[in-house]
């Protein structure tokens, strides 16, 4: 009804379809079907999820030669005088926020920070763009970035720590985490959509047009929920 104030239809078109004789469905077919489809699904969304997550911990372990350096040295010089775990987590938060991936999170950090969001959720949700599923990997990326060993718990840990500048609250708390679920319901987060919509209609206008009202119905919906819910 929204876009019928904006887009004009020239003539109405008919769209009909048969539908199926209805049985009992064979449970081998329905468990051949969903096995197939989860196959499809962990295959084409795995190896887009693992080729930005080794994107990503490139762009989250360097960056710029000398404020990389400048970092390692501080805290080389603080570690010989008092050495200790949180000295080391602080040193590895700081590599990042000087990192290549860091520097892309802080650009586009002001346009985010009224939703909740701080630029290490920017990032995911820059990468998001490929596939939803995309941005749990990427939040993993960047919280086990120079870490030791696999082990999730120091991950966790380190989300459950984070801590908003602006607010002084966790990041990760009820009002952010419900802030990005309305905000991923609304957001046009699919590259693959954009490209059939595009093949579709022949043109760049209608997705560019998707992109951005769908982008901005999503930070207005995650804004308002944030600021009720903080």
């Amino acid at each position: 009804w929204f876009m019928k104030l904006f887009i004009i239809a020239r003539d109405k078109a008919i769209y009909m379809m048969e539908l199926p004789v209805y049985r009992l469905p064979r449970w081998s077919n329905v468990g051949i079907t969903m096995f197939e489809k989860a196959r499809v699904f962990v295959v084409d969304a795995g190896k887009i999820i693992v080729a930005i997550s080794i994107v990503l911990w490139f762009l989250a372990s360097y960056g710029p030669a000398e404020k990389m350096q400048a970092v390692d040295a501080k805290y080389e010089l603080l570690s010989s005088t008092n050495p200790s775990e949180t000295l080391d987590t602080e040193h590895q938060s700081e590599r990042l926020r000087q990192s290549y991936a860091g520097h892309v999170g802080r650009f586009i950090e002001p346009a985010i920070a009224p939703l909740g969001f701080d630029w290490k959720i920017g990032i995911g949700l820059i990468s998001a763009f490929a596939a939803r599923e995309v941005f749990v990997g990427t939040l993993a990326t960047i919280y086990s970035v120079g870490a030791d060993d696999s082990d999730y718990g120091e991950m966790q840990a380190r989300m459950r720590a984070e801590i908003n500048p602006r607010t002084g609250n966790p990041t990760f708390n009820t009002a952010t985490a419900f802030s990005l679920l309305i905000f991923f319901v609304f957001a046009m987060q699919c590259m693959s959509t954009l490209a059939v919509v595009k093949r579709e209609t022949k043109s760049w206008k209608y997705p560019l047009i998707q992109v951005a009202y769908m982008t901005l119905l999503a930070w207005v919906g995650s804004f308002v929920v944030y600021q009720l819910l903080s």
